[in-house]
């Protein structure tokens, strides 16, 4: 009896499963019908019909190839592309229309079937959704593609090597005097901070500058306050109108950097989320509201709305000088923290935090678990985040416009006085 069950149920199983090869060829079906719909029936190559059933030819192909032969999936493969080879020949010689996007399309339908019966029916699913995406969106593609200039897409490319291919290759292990160099880290703000510049620029260029630059402040604000502010200065000095705009984006970023120091020192040792959480609260309000007043006022400025974006979209000599300086930064912090003991911690964060926050961040959290006073620790990220900011300020003001700099001084010097004063009161 359990035996005659089992079957039963894996039989049933067996069904589902070819019914969803059909379903998920019949959904690229009805976009390529779609698609064609105008079209003599004979015309298009392969319609709601075909692609349903040849959704079903690649489950059973796929079980053929298990309880047959596994010669049984390629060998109906290789003859669903001769048909198909077949029918797009005599309709490119019929309609002059070479595109093969259609056969390609039979050809990922009957892989589908065979992946939704054989392997996994959410893999197949997926790809069959994407599948779909990509066929219907092909005038939104074609018009992306002959917007995007050659500037841009070399800039894609330069950020893929970077980040999929060099990235990975480096050592991800503590080199160096005591350690202090990790490689793969330094990389990885390089990349970071040339990602910002590459999302920057086309968030700007596809929403505007309002929506765009608002966008990059929180995105950089949840990675790297410090490299959004060097690409907006100099974003600035290509275009001044930009400068108030760019001043709101500027304080949005540092304003959202402290809420990530506070989950992150949090997360590694909760202790820390009381004393830390009123003066980065306070700092992050005061620099909040002021971005909010500018804003309001900004938006309204016509100068704002078409912005000439004429720079690299990867800065990749900023970010690069910027690994430099993070990576001499380490060195000194390691030579400090030998030579000057445990009162070598807030002269650690400030040096630290001339370039980043979050490796002090990450390191004083730690510490504060097992080797120092978890007031010593929160005085260090305070002492860090302040100083980080006071670059960023000298940032705005040395390499952008004067505008810029007066912009974001102002709301700078406040957040930090009141954010060492609230840490000194409590």
């Amino acid at each position: 009896m359990d035996n005659l069950t089992s079957q039963f149920l894996q039989e049933n199983q067996t069904l589902a499963l070819l019914a969803v090869a059909l379903l998920l060829g019949a959904l690229i079906g009805l976009e390529r019908g779609w698609s064609a719909r105008e079209q003599e029936p004979g015309e298009r190559i392969a319609g709601i019909r075909t692609h349903a059933l040849v959704g079903l030819l690649g489950g059973l192909a796929a079980l053929l190839s298990e309880t047959l032969t596994v010669w049984a999936f390629p060998a109906l493969l290789l003859a669903v592309a001769a048909i198909t080879l077949v029918a797009w020949r005599t309709r490119a010689q019929s309609m002059r229309d070479f595109g093969i996007t259609s056969s390609i399309g039979l050809l990922i339908t009957l892989c589908l079937g065979a992946i939704a019966v054989a392997v996994d029916v959410v893999i197949a699913t997926a790809a069959a959704v994407a599948t779909v995406m990509i066929l219907d969106n092909k005038d939104e593609i074609h018009g992306l593609l002959q917007k995007l200039e050659a500037r841009e897409l070399d800039a894609a490319f330069k950020l893929l090597l970077i980040s999929a291919v060099m990235l990975p290759l480096l050592p991800n292990e503590p080199l160096g005097p005591g350690g202090a160099l990790n490689p793969y880290q330094i990389w990885w703000m390089v990349v970071l901070i040339a990602s910002i510049s590459f999302v920057g620029y086309f968030a700007i260029r596809v929403g505007g500058a309002e929506k765009g630059i608002l966008f990059t402040g929180l995105f950089a604000g949840l990675s790297s306050s410090t490299a959004l502010t060097l690409h907006f200065a100099r974003q600035s000095r290509h275009t001044p109108g930009l400068s108030p705009m760019l001043a709101v984006g500027i304080l949005v970023a540092c304003g959202t950097m402290f809420p990530r120091v506070l989950l992150v020192a949090t997360a590694i040792h909760p202790p820390m989320f009381a004393p830390l959480l009123w003066p980065l609260a306070v700092m992050t309000v005061l620099l909040y509201v002021p971005a909010a007043l500018m804003w309001h006022r900004a938006r309204l400025h016509p100068s704002v709305k078409r912005p000439e974006l004429k720079q690299n979209p990867l800065d990749l000599t900023s970010a690069l000088l910027f690994g430099a300086l993070l990576t001499a930064i380490m060195l000194a912090g390691e030579w400090l923290r030998d030579w000057h003991g445990s009162a070598g911690i807030y002269l650690l964060a400030a040096s630290s935090g001339v370039a980043d926050v979050d490796a002090i961040n990450l390191s004083l959290a730690r510490m504060a678990k097992e080797s120092i006073d978890i007031h010593t620790a929160v005085m260090g990220i305070i002492i860090a985040s302040t100083v980080n900011n006071l670059v960023k300020t000298g940032i705005a003001g040395g390499i952008g416009t004067r505008q810029l700099g007066l912009h974001v001084t102002g709301p700078m010097i406040l957040s930090l006085s009141g954010g060492l004063l609230t840490a000194w009161l409590i």
